[in-house]
Parts: structure tokens; sequence; C-alpha cells
């Protein structure tokens, strides 16, 4: 639960902050829209990336690997969650978020790489229908990858 100065409840705001790019972000978008979670979407420029690198790696060495420590742990307790929810009504699992994520940088880079595998074209469409990822797609910024 969140409270604001006066005590009273609030609800939390998300920023995802990331590259100008789909990339290892675009799965979290994904599960944002997804839940209807509302959430601001900072994209990052390449050229702005090394004054925000060397303001989130610490001022040495040993705050850079004491940061890549921490995100490494915590890369691996996420392997850890159980991700599919016993709810009947969540056909859904990330792992197909996941896969149309994958999907459409493979596109970008094959293009017809899936034409012969019509399972994953139809796993594909089925992500694409889903009423909030459609809108995500449709709402996203335009990037090759």
């Amino acid at each position: 639960m969140h409270f604001n100065s006066a005590g009273a409840m609030t609800m939390p705001s998300y920023k995802l902050t990331y590259f100008n790019m789909r990339g290892r972000a675009e799965l979290p978008r994904y599960i944002f829209a997804y839940a209807g979670i509302a959430f601001e979407d900072r994209r990052v420029e390449w050229k702005d990336w090394p004054s925000i690198k060397k303001r989130l790696v610490g001022n040495s060495r040993l705050a850079e690997a004491q940061a890549d420590a921490l995100v490494d742990t915590l890369n691996d307790f996420t392997l850890l969650i159980p991700w599919r929810e016993d709810n009947p009504q969540i056909k859904e699992t990330w792992a197909d978020l996941y896969w149309h994520v994958c999907f459409t940088t493979f596109r970008v880079l094959r293009p017809g790489f899936a034409d012969h595998h019509p399972a994953l074209c139809g796993l594909t469409d089925r992500v694409e229908a889903i009423p909030n990822i459609a809108k995500w797609i449709q709402s996203r910024p335009t990037t090759e990858f």
C-alpha cells in the first residue's frame, strides 16, 4: 500500500525506463498492458545513455560491480516466481507474451522465418487479439527493434 503525506492511501505509479526500442523492456510493457496497469513509458536515446549510465552504476569499479551483482541476483529471483496463476480465466502465460515480443524482433531480422510453422503464427495472432495487448501495440512508438 502507498500513502501520501496526509496518510491517505494512493495508487502506486510506475515508470519504465529503457532505450527507445522494444528490446528487454517490451515484455514488462506487455504485462502492464495485459493487466490494465497504467505506467509511464520513459524512452532513453542512445546519445543520452553515457551520462545516464554514469549516474546509475556509481562512482567506482566496486560500486559498478555491486550494482551488477544486485541486478544478477534479482534476475535469478524472477526465475523462481510461479508466473502462471491458477485462475482458469487466464489463458495466456508470460511465455506467450514473451514469444510475441521475440517474434516481432525475429520478423525484422528474418522475414518469413515462421511461415512454415502455423502453430507459432497462430500463437502470435492470439496474443495480438488480446484487447489490452492490441491497444498497446497500436499506441507504442514505432521502432525497428
